[in-house]
């Protein structure tokens, strides 16, 4: 019986000399799957005429974008998902993903193992492994970079003298990752946390200090899930891709940081999260419309488990289920519109309006028609600091 590997492919030179190198080590076919999430890029199709010139049996390429937008990326939305209150899931959220295509392929295929091109110093390992140990228990990875010491030096001089048509003479000095929810970059002299970025690491985003005029936009969510722009009902992929382009243009969603890797290490990373970050201020600002107080606060730190489980590769652990059972129900009533502002590198909420909004203007006015009756004030605040109270006198009869 024929031995199968399913390969997560991506084009590039470490992925392309895998192909040859696990066919060499375990005498295995190869097939190779590549995954369109909105990356950008090359055409997928000339990534899979380059796997089948690699020497794989097969390749297939599939395109994700509307699964992603609509099964990750809105659920990372409902979150408020930003690891460290800053990043917004970019590749942690395309790797559950990826999984989902690689176990379903090796189960279709018969593969006995799938294998990615991840190193030992990143998160993706993670990502990928203990998500393939929820889906397929009992399917074998393979990790060539990371297992057989597979420097770049020595990716090349396999490359040559294999023939690969790979370019192994043009090689950036960034590690770049891409998607729909936005583009990270790492490596080169972003490696020294003291040197500013230089202009040809972004991509995505224009330089905000550029002189333009402001773009105002409004954004419709229903229950938590963003459905039109200006008007327009569109899908979740039309609002990113929209966004990406309109707040891309006015230098929104950069990002420098050092991060807390999940293998121990400090890296700097660059991001470019145009549409993740418009998307997560606005969803913000509505929920704190329409979302009572204690749910608000409980929903805050819910969060912030949501995201760690997502960025430490646990996408399918019974935890992250639950917990996305709870964003669904304090979702729900989120309803309304928001308007932006997307100027000069920021997405800024300019107004708010909801059908289920907890704000009551005769509540919240200081004015003539004021609601509140001031006299209830005096009693809450005793009975609210009666437990102080009785404290401190405590610690003063004890003192004396």
């Amino acid at each position: 019986m024929t031995k199968r590997v399913v390969l997560a492919y991506s084009g590039g030179l470490d992925t392309s000399v895998a192909i040859g190198w696990i066919a060499e080590q375990t005498g295995a076919e190869v097939i190779a799957l590549a995954i369109d999430l909105g990356q950008g890029g090359e055409d997928l199709d000339v990534i899979r005429d380059r796997a089948l010139s690699c020497g794989a049996a097969d390749a297939e390429v599939v395109d994700v974008r509307e699964e992603f937008a609509a099964g990750y990326c809105v659920p990372a939305l409902k979150a408020n998902a930003l690891y460290m209150d800053r990043y917004p899931l970019v590749s942690a959220l395309s790797r559950p993903l990826i999984v989902g295509h690689l176990a379903r392929v090796a189960a279709e295929r018969g593969a006995y193992a799938v294998a990615h091109g991840c190193t030992g110093k990143g998160n993706d390992q993670v990502r990928f492994e203990v998500g393939l140990a929820s889906l397929a228990p009992g399917i074998q990875v393979l990790a060539p970079v990371r297992d057989s010491g597979m420097t770049r030096d020595k990716a090349i001089a396999f490359a040559e003298e294999k023939g690969l048509p790979i370019d192994v003479t043009s090689r950036s000095p960034y590690s770049i990752d891409q998607n729909l929810w936005g583009r990270s970059c790492e490596t080169g002299h972003l490696e020294d946390i003291w040197e500013a970025p230089h202009d040809d690491v972004w991509s995505y985003t224009q330089d905000p200090a550029a002189a333009r005029d402001p773009d105002d936009l409004v954004i419709s969510f229903s229950d938590g899930v963003p459905v039109a722009v200006d008007g327009r009902r569109l899908s979740p992929l039309q609002i990113v891709t929209e966004l990406n382009a309109r707040a891309g243009a006015q230098g929104v969603g950069r990002l420098d940081m050092v991060e807390d890797r999940l293998v121990g290490i400090k890296s700097r990373e660059i991001y470019e999260a145009p549409a993740a970050i418009t998307l997560i201020t606005a969803h913000q600002e509505l929920e704190s419309v329409c979302a009572e107080r204690d749910l608000a606060r409980f929903k805050r730190q819910a969060e912030q488990r949501w995201t760690e489980l997502v960025y430490d590769g646990l996408w399918f652990s019974p935890l992250k289920s639950a917990l996305d059972a709870f964003m669904t129900e304090a979702s729900k009533n989120v309803t309304g519109d928001v308007r932006v502002r997307l100027h000069a590198g920021r997405a800024v909420v300019t107004g708010r309006r909801s059908p289920a909004s907890l704000y009551d203007f005769e509540l919240a006015t200081y004015d003539t028609g004021d609601a509140f009756d001031q006299g209830h004030a005096r009693g809450f605040v005793e009975l609210w600091g009666l437990p102080s109270k009785t404290a401190a006198l405590r610690d003063q009869r004890l003192a004396l």
